[in-house]
Parts: structure tokens; C-alpha cells; sequence
């Protein structure tokens, strides 16, 4: 994803080849010179009997436009000289179909296919690597007891829900040995033992919310603003901007006479604010000549990062959380 340039991948190559063979590497190369270096040192490698692996991550993007890099890789294995192998990487099942007919023609066609692991594949491997030995040297009782209460969390909703979750996101066994690594360390000292909350902990740890540390300690306007923005959206108005979020703000004071009722200036730096947090953005560039005011935005959360924000806060309003919950379940 980094690399999917076709140059700025063959730079990355060069420089890997020069790190790993203690060579200088030129930065301001051009993509030929690269090229041209990555063909010498196959031949030089090829020669002194050295294999070079190159693996290519998301290789259905490298898939993508004239593919000359892919065309460079390939053409090069064909001479007999070289040793190397390319491996390429990816979720699409049709990613062989996306090359060009020059690059296909040099492609081996060896595909290795691997299924993603079951729940029950998981769970074997969970307690696989969770249970103890007898043999491990510790005291025989705790290692019965430790034991018995990890087959009574394995049994447990919560923790195959929590596994579930797990494999929606990442499936692979370096994530779920993160993920028990942080299980582990959740553990309660004074017992000893593993629960369902550890397991719990661990997979919120491991769950990304970039957002929520900014929707934390927003202000009741900051979140009013949020919130007449969830609404308009939830009205199927694709296109508003701060003039309308305002008269959505004054629909809800005047429907409920709240004593949160601040000027359009006040409310305008809040709503600045936001920007700046990147919580909301604005439209594409065809209206940035505009003033702020008239210029289309969006939200950039989700309903349930709003919903679990307004719920923290313990300073919002009872009536913006049921305006909230009443437009999310309608």
C-alpha cells in the first residue's frame, strides 16, 4: 500500500538491495537506473549462487496501470542467470486475471490458496497455546485450577462473542497471539487466573478508535452541532452546510426551550472546531472560494462513535441523547 507506485516501488527495491549488499544508494536515481541496477544485481546474485525473495504485498495493486513493474520482476526471472522468486500477496482471488497479457505470459500460474481459520480452528489454537502443561513446574493444583477455569471461559458466550469479533478483524495467528499476549497481561495477580473480563479487555485494547479520544471531552455545543449534523444526514440531505446545520440547532431550541441556546458566532467556533479536530470536513474543492459558512460538509463519524460519545459525556443533555436515539432507530 505504501509501494504501489510502480517507481517508488522499484526505488524501494533498489534501496533494499543496497541496504542488504552494503552498497550506497542513490536517492536521486531515476526509475531506468533502478531498473537497470535490479537486472546487475540478479545477474551478480545469480552468479555467486544467491536467491533473492521478492514478495509483493496487495499484489493486486501492483496489478493496477501499465504494470511496469510486475512486466520488469517477471521479464527479468527469464534469463538463466538469475535466481529469484516472486511471491505475490493477496485477498482477490482474480488477482491473476488483472494482469496484461505481456505479464501473464511470464507468470508461472502457481497459486497457493489459504482458507481463512474457523471459530472452532481458533479456539483449538487458543487453548493450544493457553493451557498448561502438566509438566510446566508449577504447583499441580494451580495448574488443575488454572486449567478448569480456562475450559469454564471457553464455554462462555461473552468469550466465543469475543473471538468472533477477533476474527472479523484479523484472523491471522500474529493477532491472536497479540491478542492473548494482552489477555495475559490482564490477568488478576492476586489470583492468578484468567477471566472472561481479561479476554474483554484485550480485545478493546486491540480494537482501533481513532476518533474517540476527540469526541471525549467535547463541549454540549460541539456536541449539538454533531448531532443536527447526524440528523440532516438521517433526513437524506446529502448536501448542507453550516447555514443549515444552524437552522436544524434552532428548530431544536425553539421545539424544546433548552437553555443551551448560544449566538451564531459562538456557534460558528465550535463548529471550526470540529473542523480542526477532524471530526467533520468540508466538500470537494469546487467551493473553496466560498466563505466557510456556505461551503458543504459531512460528518466524518460513525452513528455509533456519536452514539458511545454522547453516552461518556456525563455533561450532555438527557434531551440531545433522546433526539439522537429517536433519529437513529426511526
Amino acid at each position: 500500500m505504501l509501494h504501489n507506485d510502480d517507481n517508488c516501488a522499484m526505488k524501494e527495491i533498489a534501496r533494499q538491495l543496497c541496504l542488504e549488499h552494503q552498497l550506497s544508494f542513490s536517492k536521486m536515481a531515476s526509475s531506468d537506473d533502478n531498473t537497470e541496477f535490479m537486472i546487475d544485481m540478479l545477474r551478480e546474485c545469480g552468479l555467486a549462487h544467491k536467491t533473492i525473495l521478492f514478495i509483493l504485498e496487495e499484489f493486486d495493486l501492483f496489478a493496477q496501470g501499465k504494470q511496469r513493474l510486475l512486466y520488469s520482476l517477471l521479464d527479468a526471472m527469464q534469463s538463466l542467470t538469475s535466481q529469484a522468486v516472486v511471491i505475490g500477496v493477496s485477498c482477490r482471488l482474480d488477482a491473476d486475471q488483472l494482469l496484461e497479457k505481456r505479464v501473464r505470459s511470464r507468470f508461472s500460474h502457481r497459486k497457493l490458496l489459504f482458507i481463512s481459520p474457523s471459530l472452532d480452528d481458533i479456539q483449538r489454537l487458543v487453548e493450544h497455546l493457553l493451557i498448561l502443561a502438566k509438566d510446566s513446574g508449577l504447583p499441580s493444583k494451580y495448574i488443575a485450577d488454572y486449567n478448569s477455569r480456562l475450559t469454564s471461559i471457553f464455554s462462555d458466550k461473552k468469550f466465543k462473542g469475543c473471538l468472533n469479533s477477533l476474527m472479523d478483524a484479523d484472523a491471522t495467528t500474529s493477532n491472536i497471539q497479540r491478542f492473548l499476549f494482552r489477555a495475559v497481561s490482564y490477568m488478576d495477580m492476586e489470583s492468578g487466573f484468567l477471566s472472561v473480563e481479561s479476554f474483554l479487555k484485550a480485545l478493546s485494547s486491540m480494537q482501533r478508535q481513532p476518533k474517540m479520544d476527540s469526541l471525549q471531552d467535547l463541549s454540549i455545543l460541539e456536541l449539538y452541532i454533531l448531532v443536527c449534523m447526524h440528523r440532516l444526514e438521517s433526513k437524506e440531505q446529502t448536501s448542507y452546510n453550516f447555514t443549515s446545520i444552524m437552522k436544524e440547532y434552532r428548530s431544536i431550541q425553539d421545539a424544546y426551550k433548552t437553555s443551551d441556546k448560544y449566538a451564531s458566532t459562538v456557534c460558528f467556533r465550535a463548529f471550526e472546531h470540529l473542523s480542526d479536530r477532524e471530526l467533520i470536513s468540508f466538500g470537494d474543492n469546487r467551493w473553496r472560494n466560498q466563505a466557510l459558512e456556505y461551503r458543504p460538509v459531512k460528518l466524518l463519524i460513525s452513528s455509533r462513535e456519536l452514539a458511545e460519545s454522547l453516552k461518556l459525556n456525563t455533561t450532555c443533555p438527557a434531551v440531545l441523547q433522546k433526539l439522537f436515539d429517536r433519529e437513529r432507530y426511526m
